[in-house]
């Protein structure tokens, strides 16, 4: 018996291994009809997947991997399930990314970090999100944009039978930071910083989740 469940977690973990050319995990769905609202779960009638493809496989069960599409979103006490690209993958903003504006660029992709033991699966993934509301005003007044960073960590079970992923969790937290003043003051700046921070303005732990229906990870 325990000769099988060896062979089992061999097998599992061969499936998910980056030597198999564009090895992936995806999840279809309906875009965010509200993206930014992460407690609106409305979906669209635009089609989009939650791809993750394996980029690196590391030592004891750790991989880097690639998320495209975005990320089910989901709430409490209700069936709606969307996929969310805008906070879930986010943005970038570097002197080499920023456009001729100065503001950052939405990314199309953003890295992610796994670790698969054979049957569970866990995946972290660390995104910012901005409203690119900057500006200056009136007696050298100024503001940032208001920027998010956010953290999704996804509890998956695998499926032998089926091989396939079934999503169980899913631990979700953002924070808050902005910065905003004049430099004609003796303060020049105020910085605002909350590293959980609630859609009601206040501090929050992390929202453990649960899906309200099946969320299926299948091979590609």
């Amino acid at each position: 018996m325990k000769v099988l469940q060896f062979l089992l977690v061999v097998i599992s973990s061969s499936l998910f291994s980056w030597h198999v050319v564009a090895q992936s995990i995806v999840y279809r769905g309906f875009e965010c009809s509200n993206p930014v609202n992460g407690n609106d779960p409305a979906p669209t009638n635009i089609p989009v997947e939650s791809r993750f493809e394996v980029v690196e496989k590391l030592d004891s069960g750790m991989f880097r991997l690639k998320l495209t599409g975005g990320l089910p979103r989901f709430v409490e006490n209700d069936q709606r399930i969307c996929i969310d690209s805008d906070t879930a993958i986010g943005f970038v903003g570097t002197p080499e990314s920023i456009t001729t504006g100065g503001l950052p660029l939405r990314l199309d992709s953003v890295d992610a970090t796994a670790y698969f033991n054979g049957h569970d699966l866990v995946i972290v993934i660390n995104s910012i999100y901005t409203d690119l509301s900057q500006f200056r005003g009136t007696f050298s007044s100024f503001s940032t944009s208001r920027i998010q960073p956010v953290t999704n960590t996804l509890l998956l079970d695998y499926d032998h039978a089926t091989a396939t992923f079934e999503l169980k969790k899913v631990i979700h937290n953002k924070g808050f930071v902005h910065t905003s003043g004049s430099t004609g003051l003796l303060t020049p700046f105020i910085e605002i910083i909350i590293p959980s921070f609630a859609a009601t303005g206040l501090f929050e732990p992390p929202l453990i989740l649960a899906p309200p229906s099946s969320i299926i990870y299948r091979f590609e």
